[in-house]
Protein backbone atom coordinates (compact mmCIF):
# COMPACT_ATOMS: atom_id res chain seq x y z
CA UNK A 1 0.00 0.00 0.00
CA UNK A 2 1.13 3.52 -0.22
CA UNK A 3 2.47 4.87 2.88
CA UNK A 4 0.98 8.61 1.74
CA UNK A 5 -2.93 7.13 0.62
CA UNK A 6 -2.72 3.79 2.04
CA UNK A 7 -3.84 2.62 -1.21
CA UNK A 8 -2.98 -0.19 -3.53
CA UNK A 9 -0.34 0.36 -5.07
CA UNK A 10 1.55 -1.36 -7.70
CA UNK A 11 4.92 0.50 -7.77
CA UNK A 12 4.41 -0.37 -3.99
CA UNK A 13 3.96 -3.87 -4.29
CA UNK A 14 6.70 -4.88 -6.54
CA UNK A 15 9.41 -2.37 -4.63
CA UNK A 16 8.55 -4.56 -1.41
CA UNK A 17 9.07 -7.56 -3.30
CA UNK A 18 11.87 -6.26 -4.93
CA UNK A 19 13.49 -4.98 -1.81
CA UNK A 20 12.57 -7.99 0.62
CA UNK A 21 14.89 -10.62 -1.19
CA UNK A 22 12.99 -13.11 1.60
CA UNK A 23 9.58 -12.74 -0.18
CA UNK A 24 10.79 -13.05 -3.38
CA UNK A 25 11.05 -17.12 -3.47
CA UNK A 26 7.39 -16.98 -2.53
CA UNK A 27 6.23 -14.71 -4.96
CA UNK A 28 7.35 -16.54 -7.55
CA UNK A 29 6.13 -19.49 -6.68
CA UNK A 30 2.82 -17.83 -6.22
CA UNK A 31 2.81 -16.28 -10.11
CA UNK A 32 4.09 -19.84 -11.24
CA UNK A 33 2.30 -22.68 -12.77
CA UNK A 34 1.96 -24.20 -8.67
CA UNK A 35 -0.28 -21.01 -8.19
CA UNK A 36 -2.54 -20.50 -5.66
CA UNK A 37 -3.18 -23.51 -3.69
CA UNK A 38 -6.58 -25.21 -3.54
CA UNK A 39 -7.44 -24.82 0.30
CA UNK A 40 -5.11 -25.90 3.43
CA UNK A 41 -6.27 -29.46 2.56
CA UNK A 42 -4.40 -29.55 -1.07
CA UNK A 43 -0.96 -27.74 -0.32
CA UNK A 44 2.47 -28.05 1.44
CA UNK A 45 4.21 -26.24 3.70
CA UNK A 46 7.91 -25.41 4.76
CA UNK A 47 9.53 -24.08 8.07
CA UNK A 48 11.56 -21.05 5.63
CA UNK A 49 13.24 -20.18 8.46
CA UNK A 50 15.84 -22.38 9.89
CA UNK A 51 15.53 -23.46 13.71
CA UNK A 52 17.77 -24.81 16.33
CA UNK A 53 16.77 -27.99 18.52
CA UNK A 54 18.20 -28.37 22.00
CA UNK A 55 18.47 -31.26 23.85
CA UNK A 56 18.69 -31.23 27.95
CA UNK A 57 22.17 -31.63 27.76
CA UNK A 58 22.70 -28.34 25.05
CA UNK A 59 23.64 -29.69 22.33
CA UNK A 60 21.93 -28.63 19.17
CA UNK A 61 21.35 -29.13 15.51
CA UNK A 62 19.91 -26.77 12.91
CA UNK A 63 16.87 -28.46 11.38
CA UNK A 64 14.31 -27.29 8.60
CA UNK A 65 10.60 -28.45 8.49
CA UNK A 66 8.01 -30.25 5.60
CA UNK A 67 4.93 -30.80 5.53
CA UNK A 68 4.13 -32.87 2.80
CA UNK A 69 0.01 -32.94 2.02
CA UNK A 70 -1.14 -36.27 2.07
CA UNK A 71 -4.07 -35.40 -0.08
CA UNK A 72 -2.15 -34.53 -3.03
CA UNK A 73 -1.71 -31.05 -4.37
CA UNK A 74 -4.14 -29.21 -6.38
CA UNK A 75 -4.50 -25.62 -7.06
CA UNK A 76 -6.91 -23.18 -8.41
CA UNK A 77 -6.45 -21.14 -11.80
CA UNK A 78 -5.59 -17.53 -11.85
CA UNK A 79 -9.07 -17.10 -12.75
CA UNK A 80 -10.89 -19.39 -10.03
CA UNK A 81 -8.78 -17.61 -7.38
CA UNK A 82 -9.70 -14.49 -8.70
CA UNK A 83 -13.51 -15.28 -8.32
CA UNK A 84 -13.50 -16.61 -5.27
CA UNK A 85 -11.14 -13.66 -2.99
CA UNK A 86 -14.24 -11.55 -4.24
CA UNK A 87 -16.98 -13.96 -3.64
CA UNK A 88 -15.80 -16.31 -0.79
CA UNK A 89 -12.64 -15.17 1.21
CA UNK A 90 -12.78 -17.78 3.57
CA UNK A 91 -12.89 -20.64 0.66
CA UNK A 92 -10.04 -22.20 2.15
CA UNK A 93 -10.92 -22.48 5.99
CA UNK A 94 -14.88 -23.60 5.20
CA UNK A 95 -13.18 -26.36 3.15
CA UNK A 96 -10.96 -27.53 5.63
CA UNK A 97 -13.76 -27.50 8.19
CA UNK A 98 -16.25 -29.10 5.89
CA UNK A 99 -13.83 -31.88 5.26
CA UNK A 100 -13.04 -32.68 9.02
CA UNK A 101 -16.84 -32.56 9.62
CA UNK A 102 -17.35 -34.83 6.73
CA UNK A 103 -14.60 -37.12 8.66
CA UNK A 104 -12.50 -36.60 5.72
CA UNK A 105 -9.03 -35.65 8.21
CA UNK A 106 -6.76 -34.12 6.33
CA UNK A 107 -2.99 -35.19 6.80
CA UNK A 108 0.91 -34.22 6.08
CA UNK A 109 3.48 -36.21 5.90
CA UNK A 110 6.22 -34.21 8.57
CA UNK A 111 9.81 -34.61 7.79
CA UNK A 112 13.10 -32.27 8.72
CA UNK A 113 16.26 -31.48 6.92
CA UNK A 114 18.74 -31.78 10.01
CA UNK A 115 22.51 -30.28 9.80
CA UNK A 116 25.03 -30.87 12.75
CA UNK A 117 26.76 -27.11 13.39
CA UNK A 118 30.06 -28.18 12.30
CA UNK A 119 28.53 -28.62 8.49
CA UNK A 120 26.95 -25.09 9.15
CA UNK A 121 30.01 -23.37 9.89
CA UNK A 122 31.43 -24.64 6.10
CA UNK A 123 28.33 -25.66 3.95
CA UNK A 124 28.79 -23.12 1.30
CA UNK A 125 25.52 -19.95 2.32
CA UNK A 126 24.72 -19.25 5.67
CA UNK A 127 22.06 -21.99 6.88
CA UNK A 128 20.16 -19.20 8.93
CA UNK A 129 19.52 -17.11 5.52
CA UNK A 130 15.91 -17.44 5.25
CA UNK A 131 15.91 -16.43 1.54
CA UNK A 132 17.83 -20.13 0.82
CA UNK A 133 16.19 -23.72 1.01
CA UNK A 134 18.36 -26.46 1.30
CA UNK A 135 18.76 -28.90 -1.71
CA UNK A 136 17.40 -31.82 -0.30
CA UNK A 137 20.75 -33.35 -2.60
CA UNK A 138 22.73 -31.74 0.22
CA UNK A 139 20.88 -32.67 3.07
CA UNK A 140 17.98 -35.14 2.67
Amino acid sequence: RHPETNLKDPNMFWDFLSLTPESLHQVTILFSDRGTPDGFRHMDGFSSHTFKLVDWDGRYKFVKWHFKTDQGLRNLSAQQAEKLSATDPDYATRDLREAITRGEFPSWTVSVQIMDPADANTYRWNVLDVTKDWPESDIP
